[in-house]
């Protein structure tokens, strides 16, 4: 496996590897758990080389947010990925991906601009940015990211249809299943700041939203199983909740009322020094 973390060895790397076959790329921030590994089995078992980027990337952190204490754990990274088979790790330096002067944003409307977009500003930018930067230095004939942050997956979706751009194609875009602990409870690099209270607590999450879902799929009142949902979360040791939403599950418009297309069920919360994401597919009628 190679580890490389500028752009001309990279490019001689992909050009040898695109030799064999087709290249997927797994753009990740590091901090590598299950489900990471996951999406890289899945590159695996569609393409003939496997490409992984690890960067934490400064554009989709906030004021006030997690940059500094974002955990960074390339040598571990790369041992695990090393392990899955994986060809290379592309691990740009900061001013490799953003050099001095760079003045480009990638700003993607709608989707982006409900939910994590409201209350992290600006967030979605920063990641369409990154991800447009990812796909023209490796260009991949396809990449995976997983589902749990579904809005990102459609921002990711739509920039690239609306750019044209043919590595990857919109379509060659695949977003991966969540991979959840056994308690349910989405895996999450972020999981790892929770004290041992409140990862036990952290579970009510998956079961208030199947809870809601149920309600919901059973001809259940939309906005009072919202509000069921979060009064869960709250008395089950969560300090806030920032949004629980029924949405259309490609354009991501809220939906009050049950649909006959398919839809997802959106949530973040807070609690501890952990704000959580999860979604579930909602049955359409």
């Amino acid at each position: 496996m190679q580890t490389v973390d500028s752009l001309d060895p990279l490019r001689r790397a992909i050009e040898s590897l695109r030799r064999d076959g087709p290249v997927a790329l797994v753009p990740t921030m590091g901090a590598l758990h299950e489900g990471h590994l996951t999406l890289v089995r899945e590159a695996r078992s569609r393409a003939a080389r496997v490409v992984v980027s690890i960067f934490v990337n400064p554009l989709q952190f906030g004021a006030g947010e997690d940059l500094d204490a974002y955990p960074r754990q390339l040598e571990r990274d790369c041992a695990l990925l090393e392990a899955e088979g994986v060809d290379l790790v592309w691990a740009p330096r900061g001013d490799v991906m953003y050099p001095a002067g760079f003045a480009t944003n990638i700003s993607v409307s709608g989707v982006s601009e409900g939910f994590c977009g409201a209350s992290r500003p600006r967030h979605f930018d920063g990641v369409a940015t990154v991800v447009c930067k990812l796909f023209n230095q490796v260009r991949p004939d396809t990449a995976l990211f997983g589902e749990k942050d579904w809005q990102q997956l459609a921002v990711i979706r739509r920039m690239a249809r609306d750019l044209d751009l043919t590595r990857p194609f919109a379509d060659a875009i695949i977003g991966v299943p969540t991979v959840r602990e056994a308690d349910g409870l989405a895996m999450s690099s972020r999981n790892a700041y929770l004290g041992r209270e409140e990862r036990e607590q952290a579970a009510v999450l998956p079961r208030a939203m199947k809870t809601a879902i149920a309600a919901i799929e059973s001809g259940g009142d939309v906005a009072a199983s919202l509000a069921a949902l979060e009064q869960a979360l709250l008395a089950g040791g969560f300090a806030a909740l920032d949004y629980a939403a029924l949405a259309d599950a490609e354009s991501l418009a809220p939906l009050t009322t049950r649909g006959d297309r398919p839809m997802r069920l959106l949530v973040a919360a807070r609690i501890g020094k952990a704000r959580l994401i999860d979604n579930m597919a909602v049955r359409p009628r």
